[in-house]
């Protein structure tokens, strides 16, 4: 999902509002999203915690208190948003954040679910911090 080609949705605008904890993407069709830090962080691309293929993924846990620090852009194809808690290495590609925000809502069901099948929680002094199917905490 990275690179850019005729199709990639590139936000016009990108608003940090750390007090808030939000990512405000609008676009030049006219379409605005409002994404937590908290849903950015679960969702981050990196390989820490999306694995190196399928069901090696480690469910991020403990997360609904993290913040944006920064954004550091990446060439003209991407942006890096250094977390809180150290995560620093997710690359959101502009594909990648057009999906995210298209289908925020799925996706943040799809991860509550799995936090409550696991017994997992999003705040952090509930986070357990067990090795198991899960990969252990996911905590950075």
């Amino acid at each position: 999902m990275s690179g850019l080609d005729p199709t990639t949705q590139i936000p016009s605008e990108i608003k940090l509002h750390q007090k808030s904890r939000v990512l405000e993407l609008t676009y030049p069709s006219g379409e605005h999203f409002e994404l937590a830090c908290e849903f950015l962080r679960v969702f981050t691309p990196s390989a820490e915690a999306r694995g190196h293929g399928p069901g090696q993924e480690t469910l991020q846990v403990g997360k609904r208190d993290v913040a944006i620090e920064r954004l550091e852009p990446v060439g003209n194809y991407a942006v890096q948003p250094v977390f809180s808690d150290g995560h620093d290495t997710g690359i959101y590609s502009w594909d990648l954040l057009y999906n995210l925000a298209v289908h925020r809502d799925e996706l943040w069901q799809a991860y509550l679910d799995k936090l409550s099948a696991t017994g997992a929680s999003r705040d952090t002094a509930a986070a357990p911090f067990s090795p198991g199917p899960q990969g252990g905490c996911g905590a950075h």
